[in-house]
């Protein structure tokens, strides 16, 4: 389990997360939702340690990983498909997917056969640049990636940005057999409603750097929840 405790951040003197806690298990999919800037990638960064945190704890499998370092965190199995994707765009498919080794043992570092089953498109791409592949691709290209890291946290940064609806539904199809399996968490962030009430098991919507709605998928009102989504 994942769990932020009163988390507060912080850019220079302007506060961008205040006072949030947040929770996500194994088996389960935690969406968190809400408008452009109010906070939901720094929640992210504060989770994957690529920002630090001001005040407050995060604890993952028991242990507190508040002051760890990103690199440390990927070792402990959290990872993390970025907003924008951030494939290499002059490697190819190949070695995109092999730069997931970082944190492995060497007797593990192989491309897993379930990545290709899961994104049939990257095994008849292995030698192409990243950069030459279509967005909805390298979104696939950034989960494979992430999935070859073999993490029991899995935090996806709106990945259905810019996708094309069929690429969406793929992901949405993976997402929903990660989750089947209980091996992972699955931490969410997104803009669109249909696609995380579809997915989601847990529901949280930030607004202005705190959460101001959490809790079960099916007990939340979807109306209400829209409206803090609209601008």
């Amino acid at each position: 389990m994942l769990q932020l405790d009163q988390i507060d951040l912080y850019y220079g003197a302007a506060i961008a997360l205040r006072s949030v806690s947040l929770t996500a298990r194994v088996g389960e999919v935690t969406c968190l939702l809400g408008r452009n800037g109010v906070g939901k990638t720094s929640l992210l960064r504060a989770v994957t340690g690529t920002h630090p945190v001001r005040a407050g704890r995060i604890s993952w499998e028991g242990a507190d990983i508040t002051r760890l370092p990103a690199f440390e965190r990927a070792r402990r199995g959290i990872a993390c498909v970025p907003q924008g994707r951030d494939i290499f765009p002059l490697l190819s498919v190949r070695e995109n997917l092999e730069t997931g080794f970082a944190v492995l043992p060497r007797r593990e570092r192989r491309v897993p056969d379930e990545i290709f089953e899961l994104f049939p498109v990257l095994k008849s791409m292995l030698s192409r640049r990243g950069g030459d592949l279509s967005g909805g691709q390298q979104q696939q290209l950034a989960i494979g990636r992430a999935l070859v890291m073999r993490p029991r946290l899995l935090v996806l940064d709106e990945p259905t940005e810019g996708i094309q609806p069929s690429i969406i539904k793929d992901i949405g199809r993976v997402i929903t057999l990660l989750r089947g399996r209980g091996t992972m968490a699955i931490l969410l962030v997104e803009q669109y409603f249909d696609f995380a009430h579809e997915l989601a098991q847990h529901i949280a919507v930030m607004d202005r750097g705190s959460i101001v709605l959490d809790g079960p998928t099916e007990q939340l009102d979807a109306q209400d929840v829209r409206r803090r989504l609209s601008v």
